[in-house]
């Protein structure tokens, strides 16, 4: 294959030559992709067929064989090295694989390999091994959720978010390449490097955040899906014993219990790991008897967490005795100390405070209901899949564990908006997109359907100024319009799939109309804002 280049690494002044170890250079291999999970898929420049799809951010043509070999991107020609990456996001929908492309392409344009392992709601894929890790050059670990770093120590480590590693891939692969080999063998360094800023890993609290509510969401999916088919029988049909709806409501009824408890266990994890869980999982239930909800739960994971890590931290004992320390000393008291707190300090205000905002939100018409269905809708498209739209959402989830259905409509609706406009304005207004754009429009439909509002993300970025006013005006539409009628949602997530369920969505036909009505806006405004391109673009 040739002899390897010499690549300059920032290490002080010193130089060195990218080989894998054992001084083999490593073989070049077909590049191919990332993969979706189904049903969703992601843009495309070319029609989508029903076996794949995927996300080019630069408008050229892939496709993926779901079951082929795990992700390679070399380029032709002779490599530079190789990189291994992590991406994760909240949901494990969208941005966890359309990040883990980013960094395929980018490493690949800078002459480097790279194996991306993704962590998404099916979970991790492409899973790295300890001998790709020991022959990579660096680690990228692009996550808004709890990663856990042990195996990488001794690695050049950049840290950084999920959404940076989709929109600054290029920079993120330039950081995390220009690290300086770590100092010891028993912590890789993660700092940055002089010149231009990368945005480190998410502040410490909302990344525990977003991890407890990653874990969260199968279960608030689960129970709100089962509820609504036990009111396929009747309304009232549940009531009767040993039913089929009884039974089904039973399940959904036990699904939504377990919803507090995981949030709070797995926030109380992405601080303390495992010594975490349990005082977590202990706290999250205290927070379900003590009528906390999900406020409750979020109190009690950052109390565990930081109760048990502290513990991990501060408390020694002999060597002979250190076993006993993640069995019985932290377990014991870490829970003591969370369930005495939660029992006779936390649960009673936070309750109370549960409590009025419930009754504020089920008891909220007229304009106060339009306003909050303008302000989360236009959350929900203002960074489309961001940390603003990730706090409309966990905040949405979260009400529907105290039966409070109305801002989840809210926000689904708004999530669907912005792809389905974007694709709408594809065919109404052509000269205002170039080919592959249009071509995207197509795949950017199938993802608003399926309630991905990433799918946005390519027209964003190329144009922001033009496409971010409109994506929020429309999606800020079709929230104030669900809100104002009053739409109620038991789902977190699904998209147009979950209107074929019945009673899924109510009233049905004021939430398509939301739907039609924050599309048309959002094509309106794009026709407004964006101006009519040259024939060659257009092309």
């Amino acid at each position: 294959m040739g002899t390897l280049r010499q690549t300059e690494q920032t290490s002080g002044a010193s130089t060195r030559t990218a080989q894998p170890h054992g001084g083999a250079p490593r073989p070049t291999e077909p590049s191919s992709g990332v993969s979706f999970p189904r049903p969703h898929g992601l843009l495309t420049s070319t029609p989508l067929s029903p076996s794949d799809v995927t996300l080019p951010l630069d408008g050229a043509s892939r496709r993926v064989d779901p079951t082929g070999p795990p992700t390679r991107t070399p380029p032709s020609g002779t490599l530079a090295g190789t990189l291994v990456a992590v991406t994760a996001c909240p949901t494990g929908i969208a941005h966890t694989f359309m990040a883990a492309e980013a960094l395929t392409r980018a490493a690949r344009a800078k002459g480097y390999a790279i194996r991306v392992e993704t962590q998404g709601s099916v979970g991790a894929k492409n899973t790295l091994t300890p001998e790709e890790i020991a022959q990579a050059d660096a680690v990228i670990i692009g996550a808004d959720t709890h990663v856990s770093t042990e195996r990488f120590v001794g690695k050049r480590l950049l840290q950084t978010s999920v959404g940076e590693a989709l929109k600054q891939a290029d920079r993120v692969v330039e950081q995390a390449l220009a690290l300086p080999e770590p100092m010891s063998a028993t912590r890789p360094v993660a700092a940055p490097p002089l010149g231009a800023p990368v945005k480190a890993e998410p502040a410490g609290a909302y990344k525990h955040l977003l991890t407890g509510v990653s874990f969260m969401l199968p279960f608030v999916v689960a129970g709100g899906l089962l509820l609504a088919l036990s009111f396929v029988f009747g309304i009232d049909a549940y009531k009767q014993p040993g039913t089929l709806p009884a039974a089904l409501k039973g399940i959904g009824d036990a699904a939504f219990a377990l919803m507090v408890p995981a949030l709070a266990g797995y926030l109380a994890y992405s601080i303390a790991d495992r010594p975490g869980l349990a005082p977590g999982f202990i706290g999250g239930m205290l927070a379900n008897q003590l009528n906390a909800g999900f406020l409750g739960g979020i109190a009690a994971g950052f109390l565990a967490g930081y109760v048990a890590r502290t513990l991990k931290d501060r408390i020694r004992l002999p060597a002979n005795l250190e076993g006993l320390k993640p069995v019985l000393v932290i377990p014991l008291l870490s829970a003591l100390i969370v369930g005495l707190l939660m029992t006779y300090v936390i649960g009673a205000p936070v309750a109370a405070l549960m409590g009025a905002l419930t009754r504020f939100l089920t008891g909220m018409s007229g304009t106060n209901a339009v306003l909050l269905g303008l302000l989360l809708g236009a959350m929900v498209a203002f960074d489309t899949g961001g940390p603003v739209n990730k706090a409309a959402y966990a905040f949405a989830v979260g009400l529907l564990g105290s039966s409070t259905f109305t801002p989840m409509a809210a926000v689904m609706v708004a999530g669907m908006t912005p792809p389905l406009g974007l694709a709408l304005a594809t065919v109404v207004a052509k000269s205002r997109f170039t080919s592959q754009e249009r071509e995207a429009g197509k795949a950017a439909a199938v993802l608003g359907l399926a309630f991905i509002t990433e799918g946005a993300i390519p027209y964003a970025a190329r144009d922001p100024l033009r496409v971010i006013p409109s994506i929020v005006f429309g999606s800020a539409i079709a929230g104030a319009v669900s809100m104002g009628f009053g739409c109620a949602l038991r789902a977190p997530h699904g998209g147009i799939f979950v209107l074929a369920i019945p009673n899924a969505v109510q009233p049905l036909g004021y939430y398509v109309l939301a739907l039609v009505a924050g599309t048309l806006a959002t094509t309106l405004a794009l026709i407004v804002l964006k101006r009519p391109l040259t024939d060659t673009l257009t092309r």
